[in-house]
C-alpha cells in the first residue's frame, strides 16, 4: 500500500442500452459524482477519445510545474495557480467508465478495444452467459473489473468498485509527482501505516484534491469547499533543522524547545514559498505511523487569497450537476 502522490475527482460515465437501467443509475450513485448516461456506443467513444486531447494539456501543466520547479520557482504557489486557474475543468476528465457487454449495435468489450489511447480504468457488466469473457478480458488487461449485473446487490457492489477506481493513483500524475520526492520521502509514503493513517486524515478533513510534495515535504490539499490547507511532514532527524531555522527567525526558547521536541511544528518553508501575505505559525504536532517508520505532523490552513475561488469548488460543481440526464 502506498499514498497517492495526486488524486482529484473525475467523471464516471455509464454506457448501457437500458434505458430504465441508466435512469435506476442516476438515483442510486452517490450524488457527489460527476455522472454521465449514455445510450450509444458510438457517442461514448467520441466523447473518450475527445478527453485525450484535454489530458494531454493538464499533464503538461502539471509537469511545467515541475520544470520550473527545476529551474528555481517553489512548488507550492505554482499548484495554488494551477488550481485558481483550472477552474473546475479537471472536474469533467473522465475517471471510469462502466460499459454493459450485451448491447446489439456493439458489444462492451468492441467499445473498450475502440479506446486503447484513452487512460481510465474500465468496468464490464455482464450476463451469466458473458462471465467467461470478462474474465478473459481481465487477464488480459482491457478491463480492471467486471461485475455480474445478477449481483444480489448491484448497487454496492457497483459503488464500492468504482469508488476504489477513482481513488487509484493514475501512472502518469505519479511518475510526475514523484520526481520531486527523495528517496526517504518515498520510503515513508510505501509504509502501510503511514500511507493507512494519511488515507484516514484526508477523509476526516474532506479532501477532495492533494498532492504530495517534497520541497518542503507535505502534503497539499483542497477539500471540497476548496479550501486550501497544508499538512507539514517532518522525520524525526529534520527536527532539529526546523528547529534551528525557528530560532535563526527569533522564535521564543519555549517554541523551538517545543519544535525540537516534536510537540509542535512551524510553516516557515510554507511563509517562504507563499511570501508575506503568510504569516508563519506553530501548530500542535501529531504523529503519523508507528514504530520505526513514522512522521510528525501538523496541518496548517492557508489563506483564502491563495485558494481557487469558492464557486470552483468541487461540492459547487456537483451541485450545478445534479441533475442527471440520459444522453441519447
Amino acid at each position: 500500500m502506498s499514498f497517492a502522490l495526486y488524486r482529484r475527482p473525475g467523471a464516471v460515465i455509464f454506457l448501457d442500452d437500458d434505458l430504465d437501467y441508466l435512469e435506476m443509475l442516476a438515483e442510486v450513485m452517490p450524488m457527489d459524482w460527476h455522472l454521465h448516461l449514455m445510450l450509444r456506443p458510438v457517442a461514448c467513444i467520441e466523447m473518450l477519445l475527445e478527453e485525450i486531447t484535454s489530458k494531454e494539456i493538464d499533464m503538461w501543466r502539471q509537469q511545467e510545474i515541475i520544470d520550473r520547479w527545476r529551474e528555481g520557482s517553489p512548488l507550492i504557489p505554482q499548484i495554488l495557480k494551477y488550481w485558481r486557474d483550472d477552474g473546475t475543468a479537471r472536474f469533467t476528465l473522465t475517471r471510469v467508465c462502466v460499459v454493459d457487454y450485451s448491447m446489439p449495435a456493439m458489444s462492451g468489450l468492441k467499445v473498450l478495444s475502440e479506446l486503447t489511447e484513452w487512460s481510465g480504468s474500465r468496468v464490464l457488466l455482464t450476463g451469466r452467459a458473458d462471465e467467461q469473457l470478462a474474465v478473459s478480458a481481465f487477464n488480459q488487461g482491457l478491463i480492471q473489473q467486471f461485475i455480474p449485473k445478477q449481483s444480489p446487490d448491484i448497487r454496492v457492489s457497483l459503488t464500492e468498485a468504482i469508488q476504489h477506481l477513482r481513488r487509484k493513483p493514475e501512472a502518469r500524475h505519479e511518475q510526475i509527482w514523484r520526481a520531486t520526492l527523495s528517496r526517504e520521502q518515498s520510503a515513508f509514503l510505501h509504509d502501510s501505516k503511514i500511507a493507512a493513517a494519511l488515507e484516514k486524515l484526508a477523509d476526516k478533513q474532506d479532501w477532495g484534491e492533494h498532492v504530495v510534495i517534497g520541497a518542503p515535504f507535505g502534503i497539499l490539499a483542497l477539500d471540497n469547499a476548496a479550501r486550501a490547507m497544508w499538512l507539514q511532514l517532518e522525520p524525526a532527524d529534520r527536527l532539529a533543522d526546523l528547529a534551528e531555522m525557528a530560532a535563526t527567525q527569533n522564535w521564543d526558547v519555549e517554541t523551538v524547545q517545543q519544535v525540537l521536541s516534536g510537540k509542535k511544528l512551524i510553516d516557515l518553508e510554507l511563509h517562504l514559498a507563499l511570501g508575506d501575505n503568510h504569516k508563519p505559525r506553530p501548530q500542535e504536532a501529531f504523529i503519523i505511523g508507528s514504530g520505526v517508520a513514522y512522521l510528525h505532523a501538523a496541518l496548517f490552513d492557508i489563506s483564502e487569497m491563495f485558494c481557487p475561488l469558492a464557486s470552483d469548488s468541487y461540492q459547487n460543481f456537483t451541485a450545478r450537476q445534479s441533475h442527471r440526464q440520459v444522453r441519447d
